[in-house]
């Protein structure tokens, strides 16, 4: 891991991180404390678990170092935040013993070594915690309070996030922890030693984001961004000049795009929007891309501003059933179909152009034109020839900026131009890798029945593929009979297209060639007919089938 990360990543145990006077602070602008009742059940098994497990794996803590001994939690501070409150709930156990009068002296002593090993300092005038661990605008003096009082405050009118900080604390009270001070300071002892968490400390926010991106990759899904919010968000208020109010309206006008977006998207709709309109970055790049442009508040301001004017743009774009495209007098219902294919097969590059063209405000017709032209290229460019995508992303950057900058104004302009003419493969080379082409069936089944219904529409059959079933003319498991046309090769041709057709229901199974023909010829799937031409059914006569198919999959996506 070494070679991705700027600093070495440590195994160390919540007692570990806690120790020699280590100080966490949770920027200003990260999200609010926001675990609940699940959590915090999940967590508590892990804690009865460790008997038997011995020790628990915490998953990663990214912090940046602001000086030797102070920190910024940049992933990490629901687990921090959790485990204090269950340390101060299991303090609160032991204030009780002590106004009980239960060996007193003892365990007050206890407390202060607990206090000072996991919770803070306490001022000796006002007898309030200085936190080891200090949280955002909207947790942080709730959460000092229950470090110095040990019972959450009692005033009205409490936030939801604040709620949820009592509600933990409130729970692990209600856990047995120990009847002494001994076996409570033990239970502390015990947990705190045994809950491991992997430390990755790094310099400055570049590298957290690098450190993200990174683990992401790996399925270690990390919050990129909190990252981009407190970079965006420190821009702003770097002046010490804006108002809680106006903080208020920005929190939740950034927790509207995360809501409209989901957190897995986030990352590539800012990297989309961003290559709509400038020049074009990959996801390694992104955050230094916006650190650079966006420098002053002024900046900092109209960039948050234009994100919010682009989300629900992108949102519709990755949700071809979003009610949006029904709206608008219908103007853009046509745009569901194409919408839906580029879903389906996981195609997200033309979000590029798609977005700089609705922002540059293209009439209905001719973004429709356009969403119509790049879902053909996507289908022979990324379904059939499997192009790379690195180079269309190229392209398509070139084509946005010449949108958002207004030199293409049409659809026409884009179909036009030569960055599209360049990826948009030819005929022959379409056909080519057309004619033997697989996919596997049992997977993509949907994507299979797409492509043989858009063939069917071209041949005059209108089908939704979703009202079909696919037929393998050649069963998926051939038995003895079969396997006599094709030999060994019967496995080999099970995926290709050329040996699948559709049908309203598929019954026919093992059934030979002859009393297949006899069904296909009555249903009325155009494809299906065509294979009821041939007097049987083998390897020749597939790849005369597939290559006729080749003519018509050239016809079906074609730009002239």
């Amino acid at each position: 891991m070494s070679e991705f990360m700027p600093m070495e990543p440590a195994n160390q145990t919540f007692s570990e991180l806690m120790s020699n006077g280590v100080k966490y602070t949770v920027p200003r602008f990260q999200r609010d404390y926001s675990w609940e009742q699940e959590q915090w059940e999940d967590l508590w098994a892990d804690i009865e678990g460790l008997d038997q497990e011995g020790f628990h794996y915490m998953g990663y803590i990214v912090l940046q170092r602001k000086n030797q001994q102070d920190f910024e939690v940049i992933d990490g501070q629901q687990r921090l935040v959790t485990l204090s409150l269950l340390v101060l709930a299991t303090m609160q156990h032991i204030q009780r013993l002590i106004d009980k009068d239960e060996d007193a002296e003892n365990n007050q002593e206890r407390l202060q070594e607990i206090t000072g090993r996991y919770i803070g300092s306490k001022d000796i005038v006002s007898l309030r915690v200085s936190s080891r661990l200090t949280l955002n605008r909207n947790n942080g003096r709730f959460y000092k309070d229950i470090c110095s009082n040990l019972r959450p405050p009692q005033a009205r009118g409490i936030t939801a996030t604040n709620n949820l900080l009592k509600q933990a604390f409130n729970f692990f009270c209600d856990k047995n922890v120990g009847n002494s001070g001994e076996e409570i300071a033990e239970f502390i002892n015990r947990f705190s030693s045994r809950l491991i968490f992997t430390k990755i400390v790094v310099q400055d926010s570049l590298n957290a984001y690098k450190v993200f991106e990174t683990l992401n990759a790996r399925g270690v899904q990390l919050s990129t961004p909190d990252l981009l919010k407190n970079y965006i968000f420190s821009v702003v208020t770097q002046n010490d000049d804006v108002a809680d109010e106006t903080l208020d309206e920005l929190d939740e006008t950034w927790s509207g795009i995360l809501t409209q977006l989901g957190e897995n998207d986030f990352t590539d709709f800012v990297r989309y929007y961003h290559n709509s309109h400038r020049p074009l970055v990959s996801k390694k790049e992104l955050f230094k891309s916006v650190s650079q442009l966006y420098t002053a508040p002024e900046q900092a301001h109209g960039y948050l501003k234009s994100l919010t004017e682009a989300v629900p743009v992108y949102a519709s774009l990755s949700n071809p059933y979003d009610e949006w495209w029904q709206r608008e007098d219908g103007k853009y219902r046509e745009a569901i179909h194409f919408l839906d294919a580029l879903k389906l097969f996981g195609i997200r590059q033309p979000y590029t152009i798609l977005m700089a063209a609705f922002l540059q405000n293209f009439s209905p017709d001719e973004f429709i034109k356009t969403l119509k032209y790049l879902y053909i290229l996507s289908i022979r460019y990324n379904v059939i020839c499997s192009y790379s995508p690195s180079e269309q992303e190229k392209r398509y950057n070139n084509i946005a900026i010449k949108i958002a900058e207004g030199e293409f104004r049409r659809a026409g302009h884009i179909k036009n131009s030569p960055d599209y003419r360049a990826l948009y493969p030819a005929d022959e080379a379409f056909k080519n890798a057309f004619e033997y082409y697989k996919m596997p069936s049992r997977r993509s089944s949907k994507k299979i029945r797409f492509l043989l219904a858009e063939i069917e529409k071209n041949a005059g059959r209108n089908v939704r593929y979703l009202d079909t079933t696919l037929e393998h003319i050649c069963p998926y498991n051939p038995d003895q009979a079969w396997r006599q046309h094709f030999g060994e090769g019967a496995n080999d041709i099970s995926d290709r297209l050329g040996n699948m057709v559709l049908l309203e229901q598929d019954y026919l199974r093992q059934a030979d060639f002859e009393a297949k023909k006899v069904h296909y010829l009555k249903t009325p799937f155009r494809l299906a007919g065509k294979v009821a031409e041939y007097d049987h059914w083998d390897l020749a006569n597939l790849n005369r089938y597939q290559s006729w198919l080749a003519d018509q999959a050239a016809r079906t996506w074609r730009v002239d």
